[in-house]
């Protein structure tokens, strides 16, 4: 998902390759290598991962293979072209145990096989002269089913959403997280960087704005308890970033959840919905 918002924001002012897996697999280095010497990026923008918690935690090894050697891959790939790398991290790797804000030097202490795989990946990419980090929040956009569709779409049927009612975090408009990331890599500021639209949200209350601006019935939409929701990977109760480094740079922080998710709301809801204009 977040690639394709990749993809469409850097491709307005870049010269951009989309590589999917048929392109290069990135759990075999050297396809990876070939595509680098083919390309010759000066960027790579890692976003490529197993990205589901409960994946990752019911199968380790494969977890692993993807988000950790697959990092390597890319990184030792880039190395030989003399590319920079941007990565796409994640806030799972902190324990969601802070009751403020993390920051990026909060030291990480993921409680998941998912958390862990992507705080390996970061110390991989930061052996390089010339990386990003960057670690996001949960989620939507174009390109894939997210959170919000998956929602929206099981309310409209009269089906019951069930989601959790306790986890505090924030979220990212990918196309808007895409601007950003751009905006940093073409300044040359490289580092560690949380990224989120600006405000904190429960997963509940990202439903619910979304539901009662696509004019749901909100009877549908349940919020329980993370450990009643039977998943193998555990939930962060908090894991709000403070956006330190990037107001620190000199960047604008992104703009609110709800106006994101605002106009994301305007390209899947029908005419007539209740978003403004």
């Amino acid at each position: 998902m977040f690639g394709h918002a990749l993809v469409q924001v850097f491709g307005r002012r870049h010269a951009a390759f989309p590589m999917g897996r048929g392109e290069a697999d990135i759990t075999k280095y050297e396809e990876v290598r070939s595509a680098f010497q083919r390309l010759c990026p000066e960027v790579v923008v890692h976003a490529a991962a197993i990205p589901s918690p409960d994946v990752c935690e019911e199968d380790p090894p494969l977890a692993y293979l993807v988000n950790v050697h697959g990092t390597r891959h890319v990184v030792e790939a880039a190395r030989e072209i003399g590319a920079a790398v941007a990565y796409i991290s994640s806030d799972a790797v902190f324990d969601g145990e802070k009751q403020t804000p993390y920051r990026e030097t909060d030291l990480p202490n993921p409680p998941t096989v998912y958390g862990r795989t992507k705080l390996r990946g970061e110390k991989i990419v930061a052996t390089l002269p010339r990386y990003w980090i960057f670690r996001v929040a949960v989620l939507f956009g174009p390109g894939r089913a997210n959170f919000i569709d998956k929602g929206l779409r099981k309310m409209k049927a009269g089906e019951d959403y069930v989601v959790t009612s306790d986890q505090t975090g924030g979220a990212l408009y990918t196309l808007d997280g895409a601007q950003k990331i751009l905006e940093v890599v073409e300044s040359g500021r490289c580092g560690l960087f949380h990224l989120a639209n600006s405000g904190i949200c429960t997963r509940y209350e990202l439903a619910k704005y979304a539901a009662e601006k696509a004019g749901l019935d909100l009877r549908h939409l349940i919020g329980i308890p993370s450990g009643q929701m039977g998943r193998p990977a555990k939930r962060l109760k908090y894991a709000v970033m403070e956006m330190r480094a990037l107001a620190e740079a000199g960047f604008n922080l992104p703009r609110p959840w709800q106006a994101a998710l605002d106009d994301y709301l305007r390209t899947v809801l029908p005419l007539g919905s209740n978003v403004p204009a």
